[in-house]
């Protein structure tokens, strides 16, 4: 199964909407379903099954509100690079891929939390 990020993007005007991420696939939609029906598809999976948890976006004691700025702001250039077919600098890149594992982690341990434990 794959892993899949969805997180909330705004353009030039300020307008909210979301990506979808799963390994090198991508996709948007005004909402967070509809760039995930987008992304199914492109994942090309007979069945898709999926545990959907949705967060509200806000600081917690997991990821703080200094990572969410920071995420958001490197998420903006790599848009921007993509955008103009070039890359992210190295130390960009590897600055955003640690944010994008550290949210994914504080995603996981939320998800503990919320979720029974097994015996």
């Amino acid at each position: 199964m794959a892993t899949v990020s969805i997180l909330p993007i705004s353009d030039p005007k300020g307008e909210k909407s979301y990506r979808a991420l799963a390994g090198d696939k991508h996709s948007e939609g005004k909402t967070a379903g509809q760039a995930l029906d987008a992304l199914t598809t492109q994942l090309g999976e007979i069945e898709f099954s999926a545990i959907v948890l949705i967060q509200s976006f806000q600081p917690d004691s997991i990821f703080g509100a200094e990572q969410q700025k920071r995420l958001s702001e490197l998420m903006d250039l790599w848009r921007l690079a993509r955008d103009q077919d070039q890359e992210l600098p190295i130390n960009q890149q590897q600055e955003l891929d640690q944010l994008v594992e550290a949210e994914l982690k504080a995603a996981t341990a939320r998800t503990a939390i919320l979720m029974p434990q097994q015996n």
